[in-house]
Protein backbone atom coordinates (compact mmCIF):
# COMPACT_ATOMS: atom_id res chain seq x y z
CA UNK A 1 0.00 0.00 0.00
CA UNK A 2 1.47 3.21 -0.89
CA UNK A 3 0.66 6.61 1.68
CA UNK A 4 0.23 9.99 0.46
CA UNK A 5 3.96 11.36 0.27
CA UNK A 6 3.45 14.27 2.87
CA UNK A 7 3.00 11.24 5.22
CA UNK A 8 5.53 9.14 4.45
CA UNK A 9 8.00 11.84 4.91
CA UNK A 10 6.64 13.07 8.19
CA UNK A 11 6.98 9.34 9.06
CA UNK A 12 10.58 9.14 8.11
CA UNK A 13 11.12 12.66 9.90
CA UNK A 14 9.83 10.92 13.46
CA UNK A 15 11.75 7.48 12.35
CA UNK A 16 14.90 9.58 12.89
CA UNK A 17 14.02 10.81 17.12
CA UNK A 18 15.96 9.09 19.38
CA UNK A 19 14.10 5.08 20.74
CA UNK A 20 11.26 5.74 17.40
CA UNK A 21 10.87 2.81 15.50
CA UNK A 22 8.80 2.61 12.49
CA UNK A 23 4.99 1.77 14.24
CA UNK A 24 6.00 4.56 16.87
CA UNK A 25 6.85 7.14 13.83
CA UNK A 26 3.65 5.99 11.97
CA UNK A 27 1.40 6.99 15.14
CA UNK A 28 3.28 10.13 15.60
CA UNK A 29 2.52 10.92 12.25
CA UNK A 30 -1.68 10.29 12.27
CA UNK A 31 -1.98 11.99 15.73
CA UNK A 32 -0.46 14.82 14.11
CA UNK A 33 -3.20 14.45 10.98
CA UNK A 34 -5.62 13.96 13.33
CA UNK A 35 -5.44 17.24 15.07
CA UNK A 36 -6.61 21.05 13.79
CA UNK A 37 -4.58 22.50 11.00
CA UNK A 38 -3.71 24.71 13.59
CA UNK A 39 -1.79 22.58 15.49
CA UNK A 40 -0.04 21.65 12.37
CA UNK A 41 0.91 25.49 12.19
CA UNK A 42 2.40 25.85 15.82
CA UNK A 43 4.63 22.68 15.62
CA UNK A 44 6.10 23.87 12.40
CA UNK A 45 6.65 27.31 13.89
CA UNK A 46 7.88 26.19 17.21
CA UNK A 47 10.57 23.50 15.21
CA UNK A 48 11.39 26.63 12.96
CA UNK A 49 12.11 29.08 16.20
CA UNK A 50 14.06 26.41 18.07
CA UNK A 51 16.88 26.21 15.35
CA UNK A 52 16.50 29.98 15.07
CA UNK A 53 16.75 31.30 18.55
CA UNK A 54 18.56 28.38 20.61
CA UNK A 55 22.33 28.15 20.53
CA UNK A 56 25.03 26.68 22.75
CA UNK A 57 26.15 29.55 25.52
CA UNK A 58 29.42 31.11 24.51
CA UNK A 59 30.79 30.18 28.09
CA UNK A 60 29.29 26.99 29.25
CA UNK A 61 27.76 25.45 26.24
CA UNK A 62 24.02 25.08 27.76
CA UNK A 63 21.33 26.10 25.41
CA UNK A 64 19.94 29.22 25.35
CA UNK A 65 18.30 31.97 23.44
CA UNK A 66 20.21 34.66 25.64
CA UNK A 67 24.06 34.81 25.83
CA UNK A 68 24.97 34.14 28.56
CA UNK A 69 23.03 31.71 29.62
CA UNK A 70 20.33 31.70 32.64
CA UNK A 71 22.58 29.72 34.66
CA UNK A 72 25.54 31.37 34.15
CA UNK A 73 24.54 34.48 35.24
CA UNK A 74 23.22 33.29 38.13
CA UNK A 75 25.44 35.31 40.97
CA UNK A 76 23.77 32.86 43.96
CA UNK A 77 25.76 29.61 42.32
CA UNK A 78 28.66 28.30 43.86
CA UNK A 79 31.52 29.61 40.72
CA UNK A 80 34.30 28.03 42.41
CA UNK A 81 32.76 24.09 41.68
CA UNK A 82 32.45 23.56 37.92
CA UNK A 83 31.08 20.28 37.03
CA UNK A 84 31.70 19.35 33.39
CA UNK A 85 29.31 17.52 31.54
CA UNK A 86 28.95 15.63 27.75
CA UNK A 87 26.29 16.91 26.71
CA UNK A 88 23.12 19.71 27.54
CA UNK A 89 21.03 16.95 28.46
CA UNK A 90 23.37 15.43 31.48
CA UNK A 91 23.07 19.12 32.65
CA UNK A 92 19.43 19.10 32.77
CA UNK A 93 19.21 16.09 34.42
CA UNK A 94 21.24 17.18 36.82
CA UNK A 95 19.92 20.41 37.21
CA UNK A 96 16.33 19.88 37.63
CA UNK A 97 17.28 16.74 40.19
CA UNK A 98 18.07 19.94 42.68
CA UNK A 99 21.74 18.53 43.89
CA UNK A 100 24.21 20.70 42.62
CA UNK A 101 24.37 24.22 43.02
CA UNK A 102 27.80 25.08 41.34
CA UNK A 103 28.12 26.11 37.90
CA UNK A 104 28.48 23.55 34.74
CA UNK A 105 30.90 23.10 31.61
CA UNK A 106 29.14 21.33 28.48
CA UNK A 107 31.76 19.38 26.08
CA UNK A 108 29.79 19.02 23.60
CA UNK A 109 31.55 15.72 22.78
CA UNK A 110 33.72 12.53 24.58
CA UNK A 111 36.51 10.60 23.17
CA UNK A 112 35.04 7.50 21.28
CA UNK A 113 37.77 6.29 18.89
CA UNK A 114 35.07 3.69 17.56
CA UNK A 115 33.17 6.30 16.29
CA UNK A 116 36.31 8.54 15.34
CA UNK A 117 35.35 11.35 18.23
CA UNK A 118 37.73 12.86 20.12
CA UNK A 119 37.94 15.93 22.33
CA UNK A 120 39.61 18.68 19.77
CA UNK A 121 41.67 22.01 21.10
CA UNK A 122 38.71 24.51 20.60
CA UNK A 123 36.94 22.86 22.99
CA UNK A 124 39.83 22.30 25.23
CA UNK A 125 40.48 26.01 25.67
CA UNK A 126 36.92 26.99 26.26
CA UNK A 127 36.78 24.48 29.44
CA UNK A 128 40.58 25.69 30.26
CA UNK A 129 39.21 29.55 29.53
CA UNK A 130 35.91 28.84 31.72
CA UNK A 131 38.20 27.46 34.95
CA UNK A 132 40.34 30.69 34.50
CA UNK A 133 37.83 32.91 34.50
CA UNK A 134 36.34 31.83 37.80
CA UNK A 135 39.45 30.70 39.40
CA UNK A 136 37.46 27.33 40.01
CA UNK A 137 38.42 25.03 42.57
CA UNK A 138 37.14 21.95 41.71
CA UNK A 139 36.57 20.44 38.67
CA UNK A 140 34.07 17.95 39.05
CA UNK A 141 33.47 15.50 35.87
CA UNK A 142 30.22 14.12 35.42
CA UNK A 143 30.94 11.36 32.52
CA UNK A 144 28.36 8.78 31.97
CA UNK A 145 29.82 5.57 33.30
CA UNK A 146 31.19 3.54 30.06
CA UNK A 147 34.18 3.28 28.39
CA UNK A 148 33.46 6.38 26.37
CA UNK A 149 33.18 8.25 29.58
CA UNK A 150 35.95 6.69 31.40
CA UNK A 151 38.05 7.84 28.28
CA UNK A 152 36.79 11.27 28.67
CA UNK A 153 37.73 11.45 32.31
CA UNK A 154 41.19 10.40 31.56
CA UNK A 155 41.62 13.04 28.60
CA UNK A 156 40.16 15.66 30.95
CA UNK A 157 42.58 14.59 33.73
CA UNK A 158 45.66 14.64 31.85
CA UNK A 159 45.12 17.72 30.01
CA UNK A 160 44.31 19.73 33.69
CA UNK A 161 47.46 18.49 35.14
CA UNK A 162 49.49 20.96 36.73
CA UNK A 163 46.58 23.42 37.29
CA UNK A 164 45.90 24.32 41.30
CA UNK A 165 42.77 22.85 40.99
CA UNK A 166 40.93 19.89 42.52
CA UNK A 167 40.15 16.89 40.24
CA UNK A 168 37.31 14.55 40.92
CA UNK A 169 34.74 12.38 39.20
CA UNK A 170 31.53 11.29 40.49
CA UNK A 171 31.07 7.85 41.97
CA UNK A 172 29.45 5.00 40.48
CA UNK A 173 26.14 5.24 41.98
CA UNK A 174 25.32 5.24 38.87
CA UNK A 175 25.38 1.80 36.70
CA UNK A 176 27.86 0.74 34.61
CA UNK A 177 26.58 1.62 30.86
CA UNK A 178 23.94 3.94 32.08
CA UNK A 179 23.49 7.28 31.45
CA UNK A 180 23.63 10.38 33.57
CA UNK A 181 20.17 11.82 31.70
CA UNK A 182 18.13 8.87 32.74
CA UNK A 183 19.39 8.41 36.38
CA UNK A 184 16.42 9.72 38.82
CA UNK A 185 17.32 12.66 41.67
CA UNK A 186 18.78 10.06 44.76
CA UNK A 187 21.17 8.42 42.14
CA UNK A 188 23.12 11.48 41.15
CA UNK A 189 22.66 13.00 44.50
CA UNK A 190 24.38 9.40 46.06
CA UNK A 191 26.64 9.95 42.83
CA UNK A 192 27.96 13.73 43.07
CA UNK A 193 28.19 13.28 47.07
CA UNK A 194 30.13 10.18 46.96
CA UNK A 195 32.33 11.85 43.99
CA UNK A 196 36.20 10.70 44.31
CA UNK A 197 38.65 13.21 43.95
CA UNK A 198 41.60 12.39 41.53
CA UNK A 199 44.17 14.47 42.76
CA UNK A 200 45.48 18.13 43.78
CA UNK A 201 47.13 19.38 40.71
CA UNK A 202 49.83 22.27 41.90
CA UNK A 203 51.86 23.51 39.42
CA UNK A 204 55.47 23.79 40.20
CA UNK A 205 56.97 27.07 40.27
CA UNK A 206 60.01 26.31 42.33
Amino acid sequence: MTLPDPFERLTSLFRKLPGVGNKTARRMAFFVLQQPPSYASDLASCLERLKESIFPCSRCGNITDKDPCSLCTDLLRDRKTLCVVETAEDLISIEQAGVFSGVYHVLGGRVSPLDGEDLDEETLERLSKHIEEDGTEEVIIATNPCIEGDLTFHALVEYLEGRNTKISRIAYGLPVGGTIEFADRTTLLAALESRITTKLYKRNND
